[in-house]
This record gives C-alpha cells, sequence and structure tokens, in this order.
C-alpha cells in the first residue's frame, strides 16, 4: 500500500477521512459503516465459532461414550460369539479398542418419582474407553461397579430421584417372564455405586451403566450380548473402516458407523451454520452500502477540490486511488477491530454469559435443551480468516463505484458551477 499510493495521494485521503463541520454528516454515516463493519465482522465470528465449538463438544462427548463404529446382530438373541469376533476386529488397523456391550430400554423409580432411561451393560475395563465417563469417577465408584456391586446413573437422574452413591434405585424392564397370568416386567432393586457427570444432559439425565454379566441376568441375555462397540484412531476417516467391518462380521450383522447413527442431527448443525452465515453475512453488507452512499456525498461535496487536483495535473487514475483508499481505509479499521472484539468475545464467551444471567435473571443457555451444561466456542483461523477477506473484498468493491465517479468529473464544469 505505501509503494502504491503516492505520499500526496495518502495525505489527500487521510484528510479526506477527518471530519470537518461542513462534511459533519457524510463523517457521521461514514462511522456508521465503520460500525457496521465492525459489529457484522465481530457477530459472524463469535457465531461461527459457537457453532463450531457446539458441534465440536456435542460429536465429541457423543463419540467419547459411544463406540465410532456399532455392531448389531440381525436376530433378536443379540450377538453370541462376541469375544472371538472382538479378537478378530481388534487386529484391524486404527483399531483402539472393542467393547462388547448389552442395551435395554427401563424405567427407573425411585422416591415415588418414575424416570425412563437406557440401560447399558458393560464391562469395567472397557469404562476407560468412555473417557468422559471415566474422568468424572473416582476410584471408590469404579471398585464398587468391578465388584458388580452396583449401577452407576448420571447426576442430574441422581438429582430428579433424589439420590446418592451408596442409594438403592428400583429398575423395570418390559422384557420380562412369562408366568400363567402373562407376561411379567422384571422388577429388581440395584444398588448406586456412582454418580457420574458428562457434561450432556442427555446422558447425565438418562443414561445407567450396569455390570455386563448383571446386565445379561436382568435384561435376559444368555451368554450373548446386544452389540459391539468399536473405537478407532481416527473417527473421520471412518468409511473405509466400516466397510472392512462389514466384510469381517459377515452377512448376518448390521454395521452402522457414528455418522450414520447421528446423520440427522450433523445435517441440521451443517444447515444450520450455512444459514447462519449467510444471514449475518447481510450485516456487512449493509455496511458496505453504507460506505457507497458516504463516498458519494463525500465526492459531491468535493468536486471543486477534484476539479483543482486535475488542473495541476492529477490523474484520472490518482484521483481513483485517492477515494479508494479513503472508502477501504473504513472497511480496513472496521474489519481489524471487528476481528478483535469477535475472538475476545469467543475467548470470554462463558465468563460473559455468567455475568448476563446474573445481571438479567434469566438462563440464556439451558442445558436441557443444548444438551450441553457451557457454551461452547472454538475459533477457526481459516474461517476469521475468511470472514476477514471477505469483509475487505466487499468494502473494497463498495469504494470503487465512488472512487470510479470522482475521476470522472470534468474540471471545466465543476468549477463553472462551483
Amino acid at each position: 500500500m505505501r509503494y502504491f499510493f503516492s505520499p500526496v495521494e495518502r495525505m489527500l485521503a487521510f484528510r479526506y477521512m477527518r471530519s470537518r463541520r461542513a462534511d459533519g454528516f457524510i463523517s457521521v454515516i461514514a462511522w456508521f459503516s465503520l460500525a457496521g463493519i465492525t459489529l457484522g465482522v465481530a457477530t459472524l465470528i463469535v457465531v461461527m465459532s459457537v457453532m463450531n465449538g457446539f458441534r465440536a463438544e456435542l460429536v465429541g462427548r457423543i463419540l467419547g461414550l459411544n463406540g465410532h463404529v456399532a455392531v448389531y446382530s440381525k436376530q433378536a438373541g443379540g450377538i453370541a460369539d462376541f469375544d472371538q469376533l472382538a479378537l478378530k476386529i481388534t487386529d484391524m488397523p486404527d483399531v483402539i479398542a472393542v467393547t462388547p456391550q448389552i442395551e435395554g430400554q427401563v424405567m427407573a423409580t425411585q422416591n415415588r418419582v418414575s424416570i425412563g432411561a437406557v440401560v447399558r451393560g458393560v464391562r469395567w475395563s472397557d469404562l476407560a474407553v468412555r473417557k468422559p465417563l471415566w474422568d468424572s469417577l473416582d476410584e471408590g465408584d469404579i471398585n464398587r461397579f468391578r465388584n458388580e456391586t452396583g449401577v452407576l446413573i448420571g447426576r442430574e437422574m441422581a438429582f430428579k430421584l433424589g439420590v446418592k452413591a451408596g442409594d438403592s434405585v428400583t429398575l423395570t424392564t418390559a422384557k420380562g417372564k412369562a408366568t400363567a397370568f402373562g407376561t411379567v416386567p422384571t422388577r429388581r432393586k440395584f444398588k448406586i455405586a456412582g454418580v457420574f457427570h458428562v457434561g450432556m444432559y442427555e446422558y447425565d439425565s438418562s443414561f445407567v451403566f450396569m455390570p455386563l454379566d448383571l446386565s445379561a441376568t436382568f435384561l435376559g441375555y444368555e451368554k450373548s450380548v446386544s452389540g459391539l462397540e468399536i473405537y478407532v484412531s481416527a473417527p473421520e476417516q471412518i468409511a473405509t473402516l466400516r466397510q472392512s467391518v462389514a466384510q469381517t462380521v459377515g452377512p448376518d450383522l448390521r454395521v452402522f458407523d457414528w455418522i450414520d447413527r447421528n446423520r440427522s442431527f450433523l445435517n441440521a448443525l451443517r444447515v444450520e451454520r450455512n444459514v447462519m452465515f449467510l444471514i449475518l453475512t447481510l450485516i456487512i453488507l449493509v455496511a458496505a452500502f453504507n460506505i457507497i452512499s458516504s463516498m458519494i456525498m463525500l465526492v459531491r461535496s468535493k468536486n471543486a477540490d477534484i476539479a483543482v487536483l486535475r488542473t495541476m495535473g492529477a490523474s484520472g487514475g490518482s484521483i481513483i486511488r485517492i477515494f479508494l483508499m479513503t472508502g477501504a481505509s473504513i472497511g480496513i479499521v472496521g474489519t481489524f477491530a471487528g476481528t478483535v472484539v469477535g475472538i475476545l468475545f469467543c475467548w470470554n464467551i462463558d465468563t460473559i454469559k455468567q455475568a448476563i444471567e446474573s445481571l438479567s435473571g434469566a438462563e440464556l443457555f439451558a442445558a436441557e435443551i443444548y444438551f450441553l451444561s457451557n457454551l461452547p466456542a472454538k475459533v477457526d483461523p481459516q474461517e476469521v480468516l475468511m470472514v476477514v477477506l471477505m469483509a475487505l473484498g466487499l468494502s473494497f468493491l463498495a469504494s470503487l463505484y465512488p472512487a470510479w465517479r470522482a475521476s470522472r468529473i470534468a474540471p471545466a464544469e465543476a468549477l463553472r458551477y462551483e
């Protein structure tokens, strides 16, 4: 910029940007344009970062408690030779662990409160693969679960039922025993070995983890499991491994990867993210139109100055560069300020949320609606760069037409009418 614009052009451009009494209204419009670009860039960075953080947190917690690839039986009896099949899959490349699992729907009851829940029967050693769950448990919880003396429930479920570690909870499953009077639901009381908190409301409020052998007896699985959960090192490149697993397990078993299991959820996040980007881009576009209007008014007020410059030998290109620098400077300053504000906001978003909630007394981010206990934000440098380049490009394009109009002013006519 220093070598493209001459010192005289830079001096005139910066002088035109400073407000004078005669051009006060034009300067006000320019300041509103700068504020619009700052607000648009900052808002776009914040919203895109929150959407990225929201997706990363949800996917991370979902994958932390669920396998990247799941294998289920097409028959009602489950998978009988699950240990041999797990060893065969474990030998495949990129596979970290294969865990057998028994899953069923139950009703959890205590203190006259009933909650629908999902029971997952797992081995105690397989808890370590589910890192969010493992990190939320202490050594006593793990030892009690290992000794099959109780179940693990989420913190939200424990709060609703009014129980804690060491208390009991009654679980009722619809898959009961056949008697002379019909099918009677299986009902059993279990001791609570520990309370976990993974930070995702859906799991904290409706999941019960039970020792595998205990769940097999309770849910009616005889030497079988309902499925296998496969954890891999590269979950984003899951398509190839899924095909390999499907060929290994054979046609009698169904294979799903984590993208298939959450496809509608991931598609909804992507559509919402794209729509929000388009809507918020309009803020920057409106600010760019304000730049056009302020620059056109500035050019109209500087007709005499432009005519004098042209009679003194200034070329049309020089006039274009002067007003191009004037308009583009608004976009450059606004984009830089918006980027700084947006990144600082993202870094302190949870603190800002808590401050607003304490002042307003309203809950801005309900965990039961958004499935997360805190507001995440993940700043993507590539997206920030894209927003910055888009804002600078729109500001540059908004300055082109007024600058071109300034270069087309005829000196004789401008001086005659002035």
